[in-house]
């Protein structure tokens, strides 16, 4: 069936924020509002995530991003946090694992990077005192903030782990986060060194003594890049480098872009040459990324174009050999000097790795299960190393470099694929922003199940996938792409695991934009 209730467009003239709490995009909108700019905004936003939706993002977990100054070129900014010195997978082999632990060890929790990404956009790019930014995310923290009804969700899952999640907590309830107000305060006091090798980074090596070295703790995680970019629907996309799988995006867009994609995406066509282009661009991701991989050469038009060339009018049966070279919140922002910057912040899976700094009680993510423990796989886990990610911020432009667009989605390994559906909804339907945000979507897992946590499998079979469609797709979706076939499961409407996603759009003088109504609590704030 349609969407019955799109969300909407907002639009406003001089600057634009969006995110999964309405408290986080209000944060980011009076930073622009106080004089500073989209980057200060995102931090401003950040830092309220990071205490309001603990469940999926943190001072514990990692941050990504494209940015554009004003006249200048995109940058991609990486503070993925890499393995400590102790890291040794010869170890984990000899316990018997075969994949990289998800939940209680601290093994899979590189070194956070999210605080060095929030110093990083705010050396490069922002106006206002990193202070002023943080105090509307450490006073909530402080006094307490309104539980949104997808953490009033997750709080029973922590709950012996973190006294503040001691339940029952209802949506609505007021959440105080103490310890996490403290960090605040201390990065807002002392920036880098007093987080992470304060309170909190005290913390983590007592409860890492043999994984991290203070040393790994006084490297910065946060590094700028070149980005990978493509062409494609008359736009120039920018996405963050290897090792995050955003190139897989721009990759399915430009295969997808020589394809005759119709217009009207309720047309079960529309899904399934987007799929394929999808798989053909995806389908040896585990085999190709990893933190030395060459981003350039993986959109290369040269390998892509060979694999549009396979693509038909049903579903490829297989795709050949291999080839050579969640827990997580976007966010968006756009300011009046059209500066744009999409971010991702991420535990990985839910609340992370279950472990909690007990002083600050933040939680630690679980990236390092994106290691493997193939020994020699050049994305094997090892110290100072960074694991495969799966964040993929994408900023748009004209194809003379002005500024068009932001987005960003949660989703696991379904980011991408997000982004594609609504480059694709935008670019070849002309769909409203809002009617493209809350549409409903297709997503795919790999058939047979493959080993990992749900939500980060979706290549393990190499592109052998069952495509799961969101309950409120057309109608024609599900039938049309089993006749051209495809092993269909359609699931509820308006579901996490089809991501949560934000746009923001550059329209002359005006900003449009649209939150994703899954998460229930979201916006997107102008002024």
């Amino acid at each position: 069936m349609s969407v019955l209730a799109p969300s909407a467009t907002r639009y406003a003239p001089n600057g634009m924020a969006c995110a999964v709490d309405h408290l986080a995009a209000e944060a980011g909108v009076a930073a622009m509002r106080a004089g500073g700019s989209a980057a200060d905004a995102a931090v401003a936003a950040g830092a309220v995530l990071a205490v309001t939706t603990q469940h999926m993002c943190g001072m514990g977990g990692d941050l990504l991003a494209v940015v554009q100054a004003p006249g200048e070129d995109p940058r991609a900014l990486v503070a993925s946090g890499r393995a400590g010195s102790g890291a040794d997978p010869e170890r984990l082999r000899s316990e018997g694992h075969r994949t990289m632990p998800v939940h209680g060890d601290i093994r899979s929790v590189p070194v956070p990077g999210c605080v060095d990404g929030w110093l990083a956009l705010h050396t490069a790019h922002g106006r206002l005192p990193l202070a002023e930014l943080l105090a509307p995310a450490a006073a909530y923290a402080a006094e307490g903030f309104p539980a949104s009804p997808t953490l009033a969700a997750s709080a029973p899952s922590v709950a012996a782990l973190a006294p503040d999640f001691a339940g029952p907590i209802r949506a609505g309830d007021r959440v105080r986060r103490p310890g996490v107000a403290r960090a605040l305060g201390d990065i807002a006091a002392g920036g880098r060194e007093a987080f992470y090798q304060g309170e909190f980074g005290r913390g983590l090596l007592a409860l890492g003594p043999s994984e991290y070295d203070p040393a790994d703790l006084a490297a910065p995680q946060a590094e700028w890049r070149l980005p990978v970019t493509t062409e494609a629907w008359g736009r120039r996309f920018w996405v963050t480098p290897p090792p995050t799988q955003a190139y897989v995006a721009a990759a399915a867009a430009w295969i997808a872009s020589g394809l005759d994609v119709p217009a009207e995406s309720s047309d079960p066509r529309w899904a399934h040459l987007l799929i394929e282009s999808a798989r053909q661009a995806a389908h040896d991701r585990p085999d190709v990324l990893h933190e030395g991989a060459d981003g350039r050469a993986l959109v290369a038009e040269e390998r892509l174009a060979a694999r549009r060339s396979t693509i038909g009018e049903r579903a490829a049966p297989e795709l050949g050999g291999r080839f050579a070279p969640g827990g997580t919140v976007g966010f968006c922002a756009v300011d009046e000097e059209r500066m744009g910057v999409a971010v991702l912040q991420s535990n990985a899976t839910g609340f992370g790795a279950g472990i909690v700094e007990p002083s600050t009680g933040i939680f630690l993510h679980n990236r390092g299960l994106g290691f493997s423990l193939e020994p020699g796989h050049p994305a094997e886990y090892g110290p100072g190393r960074r694991p495969p990610h799966t964040l993929s911020p994408l900023l748009v432009t004209t194809t003379d470099n002005a500024l068009a667009a932001v987005m960003a989605s949660m989703g696991g390994d379904s980011q991408p694929l997000i982004l594609l559906q609504l480059l694709a909804r935008r670019l070849v339907g002309s769909e409203p922003a809002g009617s493209a945000v809350a549409a409903g979507r297709w997503t795919l897992a790999s058939r047979p199940p493959g080993a990992g946590p749900s939500g980060f499998a979706m290549w393990s079979a190499r592109g052998d996938v069952t495509v799961r469609i969101e309950g409120h797709a057309p109608e024609r979706w599900a039938p049309g792409l089993q006749a051209l076939g495809h092993q269909v499961e359609t699931t509820d409407a308006f579901s996490h695991e089809f991501g949560h996603a934000h746009l923001i759009e550059v329209r002359g003088d005006t900003l449009a934009a649209a939150s994703d109504p899954r998460p229930l609590a979201g916006a997107a704030a102008g002024w």
